[in-house]
């Protein structure tokens, strides 16, 4: 008995802020959606930065239009959090064109699906089983991004750089953001997901405390699958576990849980392009070394190179929605979709194979 108390003491120790990390993330797409952001959508990498590129008018959407404060707050969290723990540096180099090309492939993948990995998991402790499928594609293209991991698979190391170089995107995004609330200047949605929006200052403030604890406990959607398959190593899957618990919980209390594929907020049912957007996502998320949210972590603190694949994900939605490839709640978009998809597929085995210091 008391071995077993050890064994759970030592447990609860070694994981008990990527637990809680998760928790509070769950609290929070919750309390986000409560506040007024479109339901299953509380907390979504993907989805926000397709309302910011509409917004700055990349793309032309009217409703996916809005600076979403989640990512400012999330990226300046995180960058106050380093700075004080004395873990900010400013460093990239590390392949910046290929990680730029992924992180748009990956984005275009999310929004087929209509969803990034964390609302992917937001989306299925709502009830959503469209979300179970696109978990399922989530984890097909991470097991697929492990093979070339195992051959070797890098994008090279990063350089240290100067100070400019790690705070240029946090202060050009503050600036944006600055300018959205206090001009005229950016488009504005009327009507669809991008009107629906918590009041600005609790959305940057939650958040700003959520990338903080990102920060600490470097969760990662792809990132807790990928060790748990390579490594035997469950710490992260437990965050991922926790947001799942708290969003369950919370929609249950809120009477926001319901179970089944028809009728889900801002989702569609076609069963191949959920599973095939993911599998895009959880490929190009291993490739990159994080997914979404753990991008924006480490822009946060001077990572350049993952600055230049939020980059690419702006452009990635700005693409997804010129050409009609984003999905919407009637299903996949009349573009090329498949065509695109399958360059996406392309591109990152290309990748894979001459990235990969070993070659079969």
């Amino acid at each position: 008995m008391e071995k077993s108390k050890k064994g759970f003491a030592g447990f609860l120790k070694d994981n008990w802020l990527v637990i809680v990390t998760g928790l509070l993330i769950g609290a929070a797409a919750v309390l986000l959606t409560a506040l007024g952001n479109p339901k299953n959508m509380g907390f979504c990498i993907a989805c926000f930065v397709r309302d910011i590129s509409g917004t700055l008018q990349f793309h032309q959407a009217a409703v996916v239009q809005y600076f979403r404060p989640e990512i400012v707050g999330l990226v300046i969290g995180a960058m106050v959090m380093a700075l004080v723990k004395k873990e900010w540096r400013a460093q990239g180099g590390s392949s910046p064109i290929t990680r730029f090309f992924i992180g748009m492939f990956v984005v275009i993948g999310a929004l087929v699906f209509l969803g990034c990995p964390l609302r992917m998991v937001i989306r299925i402790g709502g009830g959503d089983l469209n979300a179970v499928v696109g978990l399922v594609g989530f984890i097909a293209g991470i097991l697929i991004g492990v093979i070339p991991l195992k051959s070797g698979f890098t994008l090279n190391r990063a350089y240290k750089q100067s100070m400019a170089e790690g705070l240029i995107f946090p202060i050009l995004l503050v600036v944006l953001f600055i300018l959205s609330l206090c001009t005229d200047l950016f488009k504005l949605s009327e009507k669809g997901p991008g009107s629906m929006r918590a009041p600005w200052i609790a959305a940057l403030l939650i958040a700003a405390v959520i990338g903080a604890l990102c920060q600490r406990s470097r969760l990662c959607m792809a990132g807790g699958i990928r060790d748990a398959v390579l490594f035997k190593d469950f710490h992260l899957i437990l965050g991922f576990a926790a947001i799942l618990v708290a969003v369950l919980i919370g929609n249950l209390i809120t009477g926001n849980f319901k179970f089944g594929f028809e009728g889900q907020p801002v989702a569609h049912t076609d069963g191949v392009f959920n599973f095939l957007g993911m599998v895009m996502v959880g490929w190009g998320s291993v490739l990159l070394g994080g997914c979404p949210l753990r991008q924006l972590i480490l822009a946060g603190e001077g990572n350049s190179d993952s600055a230049m694949t939020v980059l690419g994900y702006l452009a990635g939605a700005a693409v997804a929605h010129n050409f009609g490839l984003a999905s919407s709640g009637d299903g996949i978009g009349a573009g090329p979709v498949v065509w695109v998809l399958g360059a996406g597929v392309g591109f990152f085995a290309l990748l894979s194979v001459f990235n990969s210091k070993r070659r079969a």
